[in-house]
């Protein structure tokens, strides 16, 4: 089955490490005429070395109307088309709308995912986000800003759940939450790491408490293009698992393999 030609691909470019898009997502860059990319987090050097032919649109100074008439044209035109977001567009990739709007011009499109930058940080931390009787919840939001949020989704609710978190778009804010994450169920002892620019080659990553992180990050000069991971989960590396995960234990029959009887 192929690829139909006259289509809208909103692909997803990865967390920044030109090599982190998908096959798929690459594919689609090197046979496409048009694509429109978010200049402001995606990386030139990637539109540049998988679509070095095409004309490319950076729509980080474009409205929606601005980059709707890019694709719409494009497409009368006969060309293929690629909207390319950093991460995963389905993470604040604000493609619903761009959606919206194609639907109402009657273009067809399709979503292609990537790698969101939350799993980028976590690999950089080399840290598994879910781990037996300390989390089997990974919560990734905001903090309010000039993008509010639902008052059912206050960091300091959703923070109730004590779950490893990753807060996406809220380092500027991080004094605030942090305050809002202890009137939550973490305390100041609570291990949080801070990934900026997670697989570029300029990451940086913080590494602290609730007592502390706001000041390092402050140090470090650090006001955007951060994510901020927090929970016990992240305290493994240092003092060592509370328990196993039974899927390796010898002793554990699944599907596909028996367990050893003693």
């Amino acid at each position: 089955m192929t690829d139909q030609p006259n289509k809208v691909y909103f692909v997803g470019a990865g967390p920044g490490d030109a090599e982190l898009i998908t096959v798929k997502g690459a594919r689609l860059l090197r046979e496409c005429n048009v694509v429109v990319y978010a200049g402001s987090l995606v990386d030139w050097e990637l539109v540049r070395h998988y679509a070095p032919a095409a004309r490319a649109y950076d729509s980080a100074g474009m409205d929606l109307v601005q980059t709707t008439e890019i694709l719409v044209q494009a497409i009368a035109d006969g060309e293929k088309v690629v909207r390319l977001h950093t991460g995963d567009p389905s993470i604040y990739g604000a493609i619903q709308e761009q959606m919206e709007e194609l639907d109402k011009a009657g273009v067809p499109y399709e979503v292609v995912p990537g790698v969101t930058s939350a799993f980028a940080a976590a690999a950089t931390l080399k840290q598994e986000l879910t781990l037996p009787e300390v989390s089997q919840t990974v919560i990734i939001t905001r903090i309010a800003g000039r993008t509010p949020v639902p008052d059912r989704e206050k960091l300091s609710e959703v923070a109730r759940i004590g779950a490893t978190m990753v807060i996406y778009l809220s380092v500027s804010m991080v004094e605030t939450v942090v305050k809002e994450l202890l009137a939550g169920a973490y305390t100041l002892a609570t291990p949080v790491a801070v990934v900026a620019r997670a697989s570029w080659p300029d990451e940086l990553v913080i590494s602290g408490t609730l007592s502390d992180i706001a000041d390092k990050v402050k140090e470090a000069g650090i006001k955007k293009q951060a994510l901020i991971l927090v929970g016990d989960v992240l305290a493994a590396r240092r003092e060592g698992m509370t328990a196993k995960s039974q899927l390796y234990d010898p002793n554990f029959t699944h599907g596909s393999r028996k367990g050893i009887v003693t």
